[in-house]
């Protein structure tokens, strides 16, 4: 029986999603398997196929060099492939993985692009201000929220999908502030502190969501929430959501952030505070072996760019 491609992908994508890979890594993934069929489609008019040729995987290095010209790009492309085809092998739909066979560049890593510090006390003043100017009470509730999404990433450099799905417990109180429990499926559960100016936000926040469930007759134990202009919808607040606030506010104040970027920042923030690289990469929940060494290059031949501080500084001053 001839092998569905269209079928198998998307059987594929929810064995990710089931795994509780995150919206953004599913879409690169589907993004990059489409990458694939575009190359099939070029070569037959459908999209089945029972082999795939050492002949078509050379073909398609070709292909992907020529569409291109990132070597991070055509990497990306053929691990996604590879785990499509180990995905395949296990459910006996396939013989081998031809995508081994395939040599690829190693991983070239691109230089961290920080969020400026002007346009983060900037972005910070303006959540602030959006705080004061709301003029309900969930308006207030979101306002705040905005604020504990600021220093979960700038405060405690979480990804995207750290911050997602924390509940109200992973903030933990720590003599005169709080730090950030992470936890992981596959790893040792580890806390990050958070900037003492998260206290009071915090403080504030935790009033507002818990008077607002009660009067929405809710009950979420979920640190951030889901919420339209006119109600609450879900305790949680998924990597997709996450993203979109960020592309909210790049709209609304015309500066290039993204969650990445801000959290680069951070990350820069803790090397001007001379803080353990070791410390640093436990922080990041990154391998030993990672290296800060294109953060602390930049920062050695422009130190003047790349100095971030705590908001408290800025906020008391």
């Amino acid at each position: 029986m001839e092998l569905k491609l269209i079928e198998e992908q998307s059987l594929f994508l929810k064995s990710l999603e089931t795994q509780g890979k995150s919206f953004n890594t599913v879409k690169n993934y589907k993004a990059d398997l489409n990458c694939f069929n575009e190359f099939l489609g070029s070569k037959q008019k459908n999209l089945k196929f029972k082999t795939f040729t050492m002949t078509q995987v050379n073909e398609y290095s070709q292909f992907l060099e020529e569409k291109y010209g990132s070597p991070n790009s055509i990497r990306r492309r053929v691990q996604a492939l590879r785990l499509f085809f180990d995905y395949l092998i296990l459910k006996g739909a396939f013989p081998d993985n031809p995508m081994k066979k395939m040599p690829v560049a190693p991983k070239v890593l691109d230089l961290p692009k920080p969020t400026p510090f002007t346009q983060i006390t900037k972005f910070y003043q303006k959540l602030q201000e959006e705080f004061k100017g709301a003029k309900t009470s969930l308006g207030s509730c979101v306002a705040a929220r905005n604020l504990i999404v600021f220093h979960l990433i700038y405060g405690a450099g979480l990804k995207v999908s750290d911050v997602a799905q924390l509940p109200m417990s992973a903030v933990l109180k720590d003599k005169d502030g709080y730090r950030i429990l992470v936890q992981h499926p596959k790893r040792d559960p580890y806390s990050i502190p958070l900037p003492k100016l998260f206290n009071k936000d915090f403080k504030v926040y935790k009033e507002l969501y818990q008077a607002e469930m009660k009067l929405e007759s809710l009950d979420f134990d979920a640190l951030l929430f889901n919420a339209n202009p006119y109600r609450m919808i879900s305790g949680g607040l998924s990597p997709r959501g996450v993203e979109l606030l960020f592309e909210e506010w790049r709209r609304k104040l015309k500066i290039e952030m993204t969650a990445k970027s801000l959290r680069q920042s951070c990350i820069f923030k803790w090397l001007n505070q001379k803080i353990n690289q070791t410390t640093i990469k436990e922080w990041l929940g990154v391998a030993p072996n990672y290296t800060l060494e294109l953060y602390t290059g930049l920062i050695e031949k422009k130190p003047q760019d790349f100095v971030f501080s705590e908001m408290e500084a800025v906020h008391d001053s």
